[in-house]
């Protein structure tokens, strides 16, 4: 009985001192802010501290004039409680954030259109900048039901993050549940990827000065991945919904420990929890099947995109067994990719690789995996982990339209004064007529009437208003 004390107790300490070690290792970011907006009290949420914005608070970074906190009239069990509150601006405002760590920063706003007997979220109608880029048009807050998380990846080399929140008109409003700001981990996005150019492979060059919005955040055969399990806090959704076709695919799952190594895929770049499981394809005899495992991701058109293909072999039974093609778009990614090559012959160890495309006219991204010419029969012929889909910004530095943040900012005061104006030219208009007719009515008793000159150009009604629109908008 004494002996399997010990043994028990030497088990729990084992246990404790590998949590703890866990702990200590795990990413810790430099620049961390997380603001429950709208709240009076700070909020937990998966062992993070959310802080209040409100006036009172000290860490609140909120510069605005026109601001109130809005509370949800129906609490929704078992939703965050950053989802209760939120923060509405009523003109231009922003939050800014002290920079520490320049590079790569990860940006969440939180959204929930909750109902409140108060405002209607859902007559928000705003557009959204970070640092002179372009987030978000238009937005009017996702849907009635579940809140929506959007993450940006910002290259930031100045001293602050200025997350401007801008209504689309003065009689529409802005609003915001939380806001993440996180300084990012220097491997999370490299410099180069491989640009797939139709049939041609080139080196797209300052990926990581590039900005990004994630659209897809997948793990292939497995359950969904909450931020909790995350250590960058992230949320992987499982695969089923965009896998094309099952048809050839097995699902398969690791117990073992994933062997992460110093160059490689880091814990940040891809949790335990993704790289644990996979889809592939399998020979159960000689035979290589013919058949590819394919995923289809609606998109935007009109701009390019990252796709993070996530790759670990947990299933070969050795070394050198495991070669297959990938695809982007149709087009060959990767021909005979070995897992054993790239990641120093080592088995469960986690590999990702970049590739740059286009969205084109089809408005969809397809990513496939299957058998090459080196693949072997009795053997694994083609796996998958987890895949990601990040929106780069175009030409003119936006995530969500065409028009820059300039305008934009330019074009909210004169929308504010678009009444003020005319009203002010009306005035103008009055006093120069009375003034004029004050001056004939004296010249008339002097000098006889005489006709005006007939070269002035007149202005019809039509061109009067184009101006006058032009001036107001």
């Amino acid at each position: 009985m004494g002996t399997f004390l010990s043994s028990h107790g030497f088990s729990l300490f084992l246990l404790w001192t590998v949590t703890l070690y866990g702990l200590c290792l795990s990413f810790s970011p430099i620049d961390n802010y997380l603001i429950n907006s709208g709240a009076s009290l700070d909020s937990v949420v998966d062992n993070r501290r959310f802080i209040s914005d409100s006036s009172n608070s000290p860490d609140s970074h909120l510069s605005s004039g026109r601001t109130f906190s809005l509370c949800a009239g129906t609490l929704l069990p078992g939703l965050p409680q950053i989802y209760h509150t939120a923060r509405v601006f009523n003109s231009p405002s922003k939050y800014v954030f002290n920079v520490k760590d320049p590079g790569t920063h990860m940006v969440r706003l939180h959204f929930h259109r909750f109902n409140s007997s108060r405002l209607d979220l859902g007559n928000s109608r705003f557009h959204v900048l970070v640092n002179g880029l372009v987030a978000l048009t238009n937005f009017s807050g996702g849907d009635l039901v579940n809140p929506k998380v959007i993450e940006y990846l910002v290259w930031v080399n100045s001293e602050n993050v200025e997350i401007r929140f801008v209504p689309a008109k003065k009689s529409n409003f802005a609003f915001v549940n939380a806001i993440e700001v996180i300084s990012a981990p220097k491997d999370l996005v490299l410099e180069t990827a491989q640009y797939v150019n139709g049939d041609k492979i080139e080196e797209f060059q300052g990926l990581n000065k590039q900005a990004f919005e994630t659209m897809y955040r997948v793990t292939v055969g497995g359950p969904k991945v909450t931020p909790f399990n995350d250590s960058l806090w992230r949320t992987w959704i499982p695969d089923d919904e965009y896998l094309k076709s099952s048809e050839g695919s097995n699902k398969v799952y690791f117990g073992g420990r994933i062997k992460y190594q110093d160059g490689g895929a880091s814990r940040e770049v891809g949790p335990d929890n993704v790289y644990d499981s996979a889809r592939l394809i399998r020979s159960k005899n000689a035979s290589i099947p013919n058949v590819n495992l394919t995923w289809e991701f609606p998109v935007s058109e009109d701009y390019k995109y990252l796709v993070r293909m996530h790759f670990c072999d947990i299933a070969s039974i050795s070394l050198g067994l495991l070669y297959f093609n990938v695809y982007v778009n149709e087009h060959l990614a990767y021909k005979d990719l070995d897992l054993s090559d790239v990641t120093n012959y080592m088995l469960a160890s986690p590999f990702y690789a970049d590739f740059v495309v286009d969205a084109g006219r089809s408005g969809v991204i397809t990513v496939s995996v299957g058998p090459s010419s080196k693949s072997m029969g009795y053997t694994v012929d083609a796996i998958l982990n987890g895949l990601e889909i990040m929106k780069m910004n175009n030409s003119v530095c936006s995530l969500d339209g065409k028009v820059p943040a300039e305008l934009i900012m330019k074009c909210w005061p004169r929308r504010n004064l678009g009444i003020l104006l005319p009203l002010i030219a009306l005035a103008c208009l009055l006093l120069s007529l009375s003034a004029i007719v004050h001056r004939r009515k004296s010249n008339a008793e002097l000098f006889p009437w005489s006709k005006l000159p007939t070269d002035i150009h007149e202005i019809s009604p039509k061109q009067a208003k184009l101006q006058l629109s032009n001036i107001v908008t």
